[in-house]
C-alpha cells in the first residue's frame, strides 16, 4: 500500500530525515521506535502532507504522492492523529467527532457506531471535550480519526500520559478498526507494547533506520541498543 523510498526531510536548513526507507501493506500494523527527536513524528509529517518532500520518496498504491497536501492525503485516506491529541475545545465530543466525519471519505465508521463500541465515549458525547480526562480526550482523537474512514491510520504518541485501562483501550478500538482492513503506522514509547502490537517495527536514530523486522521475531537487547544508539 505505502512505500517510502530515501525520503530526506528538511525544517529550512536543517534536516531532520536521511534517506528513509520503509513499506506499509494493507491490514499492517507497523511501529516506529526511537528517543525523542529521533525523527519519528517529522516522518508521520511528511506522510500525511505536513511537511514538503520529494513526490517519488512516497508512493501510495504505486503512486507517488510526496509533497501533496493533507487535505489531498485525507482524500486518499491517509489520516493522522497527532501527539496532544488537539481537539476543539469549543465542540462537544460529538461535534468534534462529526466535524471529522463531515470532510472524510464515506465508508462503514461513523459516529453512531463509534458510540456503540464505545458506550463510555457515548455517555460524554454532549460534553465539552476540554471536560474529559486524557485517556477519554485520545480516545475521542482516535475517534475523530477513524470516521474519516482511512485506509491507513497514523498515530503519534497515543498512550502518552494515559492509564494501562485507557491504553487498553485505546488499542481495543485500534485492532477493532484493523480487522477492517485499515493499516497503522504506531509511534509508542513503550517499546514492549509497540512490538506486541505490531506485525513489524523500525527503529529511527538520528533521523535514519537503524533497525527493522518483524516485531514478533525482535531481538530485544537489538533493538534496546539501536533506540539509544549503542
Amino acid at each position: 500500500m505505502l512505500e517510502v523510498n530515501s525520503l530526506s526531510a528538511y525544517y529550512g536548513l536543517f534536516q531532520a530525515l536521511f534517506d528513509v526507507d520503509l513499506r506499509v501493506e494493507e491490514g499492517e500494523c507497523i511501529s516506529l521506535i526511537g528517543a525523542n527527536g529521533a525523527g519519528k513524528t517529522t516522518l508521520m509529517r511528511a506522510l500525511v502532507g505536513a511537511l514538503k518532500v520529494d513526490s517519488a520518496s512516497v508512493l501510495f498504491e504505486g503512486q507517488p504522492v510526496g509533497g501533496q497536501s493533507e487535505r489531498q492525503q485525507l482524500a486518499r485516506g491517509v489520516t493522522l492523529v497527532p501527539e496532544g491529541r488537539r481537539l476543539f475545545p469549543s465542540l462537544t465530543v460529538r461535534e468534534n467527532i462529526e466535524l471529522a466525519q463531515h470532510h472524510g471519505r464515506p465508508g462503514k465508521w461513523d459516529a453512531e457506531l463509534l458510540f456503540q463500541e464505545l458506550p463510555a465515549l457515548a455517555e460524554v458525547q454532549n460534553r465539552m471535550s476540554t471536560e474529559l480526562s486524557g485517556g477519554q480526550q485520545q480516545l475521542v482523537a482516535i475517534s475523530r480519526a477513524l470516521v474519516t474512514n482511512p485506509r491507513l491510520l497514523l498515530c503519534d504518541e497515543i498512550s502518552l500520559g494515559l492509564s494501562p485501562y485507557a491504553v487498553d483501550e485505546v488499542y481495543r478500538l485500534l485492532n477493532r478498526a484493523r480487522k477492517d482492513g485499515m493499516s497503522v503506522v504506531l509511534v509508542e514509547q513503550n517499546v514492549q507494547r509497540a512490538l506486541a502490537e505490531a506485525d513489524r517495527f523500525y527503529c529511527i536514530q538520528k533521523g535514519r533506520v537503524v533497525l527493522d523486522g518483524p516485531a514478533a521475531d525482535a531481538d530485544h537487547h537489538a533493538v534496546a541498543n539501536a533506540y539509544f544508539g549503542v
